[in-house]
Formats: structure tokens, C-alpha cells, sequence
């Protein structure tokens, strides 16, 4: 006889009693590698815990974040303490964290650290082999997925702020076991059979560590270090570093941050272009007028009207010049004439002569000295006296 059935809500409850109530699931030690980490904006980190075959999602609530005995890394090699927690809406199990330690490197991480140091010594990363990325790309190739949002956001970016380059999409795989020989083949390809090319930005969005993995392949390091045409490297979020990262003639933290990279403003550049031409034509025409009059200068015509005029000009100068010397000159004399006509007048007035006119007299004495003091006059002495209109002897009486 067949059982009832059962809602999913009373199907997920009873596996839920059956996960709270198993001594193991209650109380589980793990360990393994961490991957895919997300650090939520509520405080919970969500993250897969992996081994070579399989992998769990795991929670660490927020209020439990900071007493672990770490914190979780990508890439990490743990041993988590906890419990199986059902979520009755999804459906889903998680692995509920307690307590954390840090058991190791994971597979990953170690051998992304082995490869870095292999091509480091190589070479591979030196920055003295790494190309300028071009100013003014004619064409620039996308080597990504065709369906991501990377690829979208690049094709928008470039396009929104420059209406010259082209843009050639190579459709890869950027995520799984075949990713890596897409990538390379393709970075190859654009070498042997796309000269027009100047540049080549191969990238993706964000992921997990797995999800990025063909970034650090060695197959994809090699073909951007033999590619002639400069390569941006934009794999992920400003966090994540691949190999592809070092080998790289640029870094550039997500791929919306490379195509702003790749290509220049022409709006920019064609306001700069515009001022520039005024500024040229500005100064043709100034220099242009400049030579005209010069030329002009040289004409024999020109230059005959020229001095004629000057002539003419200096002409009238000469007599403005000559006209105020002789109006300045004649009110110099008559100034002069009337300041010796006053001193003459002056002169007059004060003379002897003239005081004789009034009806004064000079007495002298014998020897024409003239008399000063009449008690000096001797009884019966003679004095001559000079009147304004003759002479007469007199002598004194005491």
C-alpha cells in the first residue's frame, strides 16, 4: 500500500530533525580547502569548503566571525567545527561553522605560488620587457566570454567614449578544463592572422578561485609573453591577482577598468584639437598681418607714400615746434622789456638827480666832499650848493 504524501515543507522538516538529531551531524570536525568566499554586507561569510571530488557550502554567522580561531582566506586549507543545518525554504544543507583553524595551503593557492615562482625566474614577469600599450588603438581585440557582462560592459565603455577603434570579440571559455588552451589559442591566433590588432584585452568578471583558474595557467602565461601585441590583463575584481596579471604589458583591475584603459576620449581629444587649430589660426593671421605690412613696407610706391607722409608729418612739427619758440621768445622780450622799463624807472627815481628835482640840494665843502654834518662846518668856512638848476658859493655864519 502506497504512504500518504506529504507537503515539501513536511518532507524538508523531517529531514531537518533527522540532521538536528544525529549525534555526528550535530558535532562534525571537516577539513578542506575554502573557495568561492563572499563576504556579505550583513556580516555573514558564505564560502564552499572542497576537497579533490567534492565540496559543502559553509556559513559562519556574523556575531561568530570574530571568535574563530581565523579568518577565512581563499584558497585556505582549514578544519572547521560545526553543524548540518537544513534551510527549510531552499531546501539546501550547510555546514554551520563553530570554530575554524588553519590547517595548511590549499592545492590551489600552492600551486599558484609554484608556478608564480617558476616564470618569475624566467623572465616572464620583468618590467623592462613589457610594451607601452598604444595611445590611439585603430582595432582592439576582447578575448572573453561572449555571454558574460565583462564583455558587455567593455563593448559599452569603449564604444560610449570612442567612435574610432574597432572591436574584434574572440569568444573563449573563461572557466572550466578547456578554458585555458581557448584563451591561449586565441591570443595566438590575433598574433598570426590579425596584424591590424594594436591591442588585446583578455579578462573576465569575478569568481571564485576555481572560476578564475585559467588565468593561471601556464599555457596562458607563455602565450601573452610571446604575443607582440601589447596585452591588458582584467580578470575579476581589483582584490583578485592571476598569473595572467604578471605576465601582462598592463594590470588593470576589472575589465570595465580596461577598456577605460584601452581606449581615449576623441570627444576629449577633438575639443583639444579644435582649441589647438584656433589657437594656430590665431597666430597664422597675426603673423600673417605682420609680414603683409612689411612687404608693404618694401613696395617703392608704398614706400614713397610713406615718407611723404612722414616728411609732411615732421614738416608740421617743425613749424608747430617753430611757431611755440617764437610765440615763447616774444613773451620772453616783452617781459624782459617791461622788468628793465620798472628797474630803469626804478633807477631813475632813485638817482641824485632826480631827488634833486624835488627841490633838494647837495652841500660840499672845499674839496667837493659832500657835507653830512653841519656842526663839522668851520665860522666863515665857504660850501658850494648844487640846486637842480645851478650852482652858488656860500660861507657859514655861526
Amino acid at each position: 500500500m502506497a504512504m500518504k504524501p506529504i507537503s515539501v515543507s513536511q518532507l524538508n522538516n523531517y529531514i531537518k530533525r533527522t540532521l538536528q538529531t544525529d549525534p555526528l551531524l550535530g558535532n562534525v570536525s571537516v577539513t578542506g580547502e575554502i573557495s568561492n568566499l563572499k563576504f556579505h554586507d550583513s556580516g555573514h561569510v558564505y564560502f564552499s569548503l572542497k576537497d579533490e571530488s567534492s565540496r559543502i557550502n559553509c556559513f559562519i554567522a556574523s556575531d561568530n566571525l570574530m571568535t574563530l580561531g581565523c579568518m577565512p582566506s581563499e584558497g585556505m586549507e582549514v578544519v572547521i567545527g560545526g553543524y548540518i543545518y537544513l534551510y527549510m525554504r531552499g531546501g539546501s544543507y550547510s555546514l554551520n561553522v563553530r570554530t575554524m583553524e588553519e590547517s595548511g595551503q590549499g592545492e590551489l593557492a600552492a600551486a599558484f605560488e609554484k608556478l608564480k615562482r617558476k616564470l618569475e625566474a624566467e623572465g616572464l614577469f620583468d618590467k623592462e620587457r613589457k610594451r607601452e600599450i598604444p595611445l590611439f588603438p585603430g582595432k582592439i581585440a576582447l578575448v572573453t566570454s561572449p555571454t558574460g557582462a565583462a564583455v558587455r560592459d567593455m563593448i559599452k565603455i569603449i564604444t560610449g567614449k570612442n567612435d574610432f577603434v574597432d572591436i574584434l570579440i574572440c569568444p573563449v571559455l573563461v572557466q572550466g578544463p578547456n578554458a585555458a588552451g581557448e584563451i591561449a589559442a586565441a591570443i595566438d591566433d590575433l598574433n598570426k592572422n590579425h596584424p591590424d590588432v594594436d591591442v588585446i584585452i583578455a579578462g573576465r568578471g569575478g569568481g571564485s578561485m576555481e572560476e578564475l583558474w585559467a588565468f593561471n595557467e601556464e599555457i596562458v602565461a607563455r602565450s601573452i609573453y610571446a604575443s607582440h601585441i601589447p596585452v591588458i590583463s582584467a580578470v575579476g575584481h581589483e582584490i583578485d591577482f592571476t598569473i595572467s596579471d604578471f605576465v601582462a604589458d598592463m594590470r588593470a583591475e576589472t575589465p570595465t577598468a580596461a577598456a577605460e584603459r584601452a581606449a581615449p576620449d576623441t570627444g576629449g581629444i577633438r575639443g583639444q584639437l579644435e582649441t589647438m587649430e584656433q589657437e594656430m589660426k590665431n597666430r597664422l593671421t597675426a603673423i600673417t598681418r605682420e609680414k603683409r605690412r612689411l612687404l608693404e613696407a618694401l613696395d617703392p610706391e608704398v614706400f614713397g607714400r610713406n615718407l611723404k607722409s612722414r616728411i609732411a608729418f615732421d614738416r608740421l612739427n617743425a613749424d608747430n615746434i617753430m611757431s611755440d619758440a617764437e610765440s615763447r621768445m616774444r613773451s620772453m622780450l616783452t617781459t624782459l622789456r617791461h622788468r628793465t622799463q620798472l628797474a630803469g624807472e626804478a633807477v631813475e627815481s632813485s638817482s641824485p638827480r632826480a631827488i634833486m628835482d624835488r627841490g633838494y640840494s647837495i652841500v660840499t665843502d672845499e674839496d667837493g666832499k659832500v657835507v653830512k654834518n653841519a656842526d663839522a662846518l668851520a665860522d666863515r668856512q665857504l660850501i658850494n650848493i648844487e640846486a637842480a638848476k645851478g650852482r652858488a658859493t656860500a660861507r657859514v655864519e655861526r
